[in-house]
């Protein structure tokens, strides 16, 4: 694991700790992936759910965006679903689709092949995220994992959805089937997420892609307390906790009361008025809309500025986009943002 004292300085803990470092900390999700012609060389002839659970592979895709755009920090490289996969569920992620589960669960009996995580399970992937914490340095490495409700979906629909018509029919018809399910997939994102942290990450990110598809009282009532388990399997470690949803505008004070030190905001909702939302101690994190990266230079950069100015309501605020980066998106652009942003001077409270 690396040092304390090597990652003392790092812009992006001091920000997730509510400080103020000496220019906005910024990295970008999906920041390492298919933006990236270095990506799409090394996946060439691998599938996506068999190059995560390749050592040397996650290490190099997770170091190619903090080698090419010197962002903050380094996102672990992997996918919600691996945990899923290495307890042995039968998935694979279909390109063009998303994650597919041959088998959906719609019934007791289902929930047995979701068993705890063994740190057996995932020892190249700890591997992995022990060489990234050596060879990143200062450079802080955040892991990652699914939330409960995104990995319930993706079980019970069998695949992608557009209403989630049958997860919810399971959240509101059956009540203590959808806990259950919920409870095993929370142990086993936490699982993750603490393995992730033993072997050297210094923060970690809940993904909830789906959450925003939910009214805040059936998120509060059906979701939250399996989010707050994940985030709460970690809280010993004392790394920050970064919660991000999509559409998520009307949650944002239930997913942070769920746990998280960080709450990220997507672009849908300007910081200062995320703040309102959240509180004044609110540390948040985004949210530059990713389709702005492909418009003129000068336009980005204004936005951006924007949003620097916006995050100074926050106790503490980290650049990022408000999704992940698209695949057509130009990396020049990308670095150049980097370097404005490390330009700007941070604005006072």
């Amino acid at each position: 694991m690396t040092s304390s004292s090597s990652l003392a300085a790092s812009p992006f803990l001091a920000a997730c700790h509510g400080q103020r470092p000496d220019h906005v900390p910024v990295w970008f999700m999906r920041q390492a992936g298919r933006s990236l012609p270095e990506y799409l060389k090394i996946r060439e002839g691998t599938a996506m759910l068999d190059s995560c659970f390749e050592t040397d592979m996650v290490v190099e895709i997770t170091m190619q965006p903090v080698r090419r755009h010197g962002v903050d920090a380094a996102i672990f490289f992997s996918d919600i679903v691996v945990p899923l996969k290495a307890i042995g569920v039968d998935l694979d992620i279909v390109p063009g689709t998303g994650p597919v589960v041959a088998d959906p669960i719609r019934t007791v009996g289902q929930l047995d092949q979701l068993r705890d995580l063994e740190p057996d399970d995932v020892s190249s992937i700890t591997a992995a995220a022990s060489a990234l914490a050596h060879e990143l340095g200062s450079t802080p490495l955040i892991g990652f994992a699914g939330a409960p409700f995104t990995l319930a979906s993706y079980l019970v629909e069998g695949g992608p959805s557009r209403d989630h018509r049958r997860t919810k029919q399971m959240m509101y018809g059956e009540p203590d089937l959808w806990n259950e399910l919920l409870g095993r997939i929370a142990r086993i994102a936490g699982q993750f997420l603490r393995l992730q942290v033993e072997a050297g990450a210094s923060a970690v990110q809940l993904f909830d892609s789906w959450a925003g598809t939910l009214s805040l009282a059936d998120y509060q009532r059906y979701v939250q307390p399996h989010s707050a388990a994940v985030l709460d399997a970690v809280a010993d470690l004392g790394v920050p906790r970064i919660h991000f949803g999509v559409g998520t505008g009307e949650l944002l004070g239930a997913m942070t009361e769920a746990g998280a030190d960080v709450t990220g905001v997507d672009w849908r909702v300007p910081l200062d008025e995320a703040v309102r939302r959240i509180g004044p101690d609110a540390i948040v994190q985004g949210n530059l809309d990713p389709t702005t990266l492909f418009a003129p230079t000068e336009v980005v950069h204004a936005r951006a500025a924007e949003i620097i100015a916006e995050g100074a309501a926050a106790r503490g605020h980290i650049f990022n986009l408000g999704h992940g980066v698209l695949p057509a998106t130009d990396p020049d652009t990308l670095t150049r943002l980097v370097d404005f942003i490390h330009a700007q001077p941070v604005p006072g409270p």
